[in-house]
C-alpha cells in the first residue's frame, strides 16, 4: 500500500502519537509491581532516554519496551509493508536503545530493560527479581 502523507508529514504524524499508558507494557508493569508491593517508583522523571519507571533513591531506570517497536524477534513478527522503512526504523530504534542505556550507566544508573513478553508467567517473576535485588 502506497502511503498518502510525505515522508516529512508522516514523521511528524507518527511522532506526535504518544507512548504512554500501553495496556501491554507500562500498564502491566505497574500492575505487577503493586501485586508484588513494589512502591517509590516515579513516572515521566526528567532524565535521559525518559525511562518508564525510575527509582530514583536507588538510580534505578527501568524501560519497557514493546516487543515489535524495540526490535525484539520473539514473535518473529516482520513488517510486510514498506520493508526497508521499518527495518532501518527498528534498528535506528535498537541503537538508540543501546546508547541511552550506556549513557545512563555511565551516569552512575542501573537500567533495566523489559521486554513486553517478559511481563507474563514465570518470565516476569524472574524480572520482578532483578527489579527487588536492585532495590
Amino acid at each position: 500500500m502506497v502511503d498518502i502523507f510525505k515522508k516529512g508529514v508522516r514523521s511528524r504524524i507518527m511522532s506526535s502519537i504518544a507512548s504512554k499508558g500501553n495496556k501491554t507494557t507500562e500498564m502491566r508493569m505497574i500492575a505487577l509491581f503493586r501485586e508484588n508491593r513494589i512502591c517509590g517508583w516515579r513516572r515521566h522523571y526528567k532524565i535521559d532516554g525518559k525511562p518508564d519507571f525510575v527509582f530514583p533513591q536507588k538510580r534505578l531506570a527501568i524501560f519497557v519496551d514493546g516487543c515489535f517497536w524495540h526490535g525484539h524477534d520473539c514473535r518473529n513478527t516482520k513488517p510486510k509493508s514498506n520493508v526497508t522503512f521499518w527495518q532501518s526504523k527498528l534498528e535506528y530504534n535498537k541503537l538508540r536503545d543501546k546508547n541511552i542505556t550506556q549513557t545512563l550507566r555511565q551516569h552512575g544508573w542501573n537500567v533495566i530493560r523489559v521486554w513486553e513478553c517478559e511481563l507474563r508467567g514465570a518470565t516476569s517473576k524472574r524480572k520482578l527479581n532483578q527489579i527487588k535485588r536492585l532495590l
